[in-house]
């Protein structure tokens, strides 16, 4: 596999990286899901053997969604206790571990260009953890749904504006949005 170098992705617009803890929302980039593409690649390069799936969640992973420009990345793993194994091809990456989160992203990774400017969230989960489905779920769901998927922007706009340097309440501020449509999304059809 060639070693592409994800810094290096073409288009200026896509403005990759943000300073940590602040909140500044960038229009939807389509060269958002190629650097996901070769980022990808690239870990499956270095740690296919650990990594059961890997998908592009949050924000940058929905067309039409404005986002912080930092890729959110969900890896599988077949247990928790790779883990340590994992962590330590990532470093190869320019991954830093920051340790077990719960249910606020599982096992956290960071890839920054510089010192605290984030490029990549990488949250490692394994598959049966209900984490891993919601990220998908919620994704899935903007995805298809117009009228969420405006709402969701207008509520991230908003937080962005009164959050902008306070990115755990922007992130907090979030959450009852979220299970809302997560719930919405597991009712039965009636």
């Amino acid at each position: 596999m060639p070693n592409v170098d994800f810094d290096a992705v073409s288009d200026p617009q896509s403005m990759l990286g943000l300073k940590r803890g602040s909140v500044l929302l960038r229009d939807h980039q389509p060269c958002w899901a190629d650097a996901f593409v070769i980022e990808a690649k690239r870990l499956v390069a270095c740690a296919g053997d650990l990594i059961e799936d890997v998908q592009h969640v949050g924000s940058t992973a929905v067309r039409d969604l404005p986002a912080k420009p930092i890729l959110d990345i969900a890896v599988a793993v077949a247990s928790t206790s790779l883990i340590p194994r994992l962590a330590e091809r990532l470093s190869s990456l320019g991954y830093i571990y920051r340790g077990y989160a719960g249910r606020d992203g599982g096992h956290l990774f960071l890839r920054e260009s510089v010192p605290d400017v984030r490029l990549v969230h990488l949250h490692a989960l394994q598959r049966d953890d209900p984490q891993w489905q919601e990220y998908l779920d919620f994704r899935d769901t903007l995805r298809t749904d117009a009228s969420l998927r405006e709402q969701y922007a207008q509520l991230k706009t908003s937080l962005a504006g009164q959050f902008p340097t306070d990115r755990p309440s922007y992130t907090a501020s979030k959450e009852v949005f979220i299970r809302n449509v997560l719930g919405q999304r597991r009712k039965p059809d009636r």
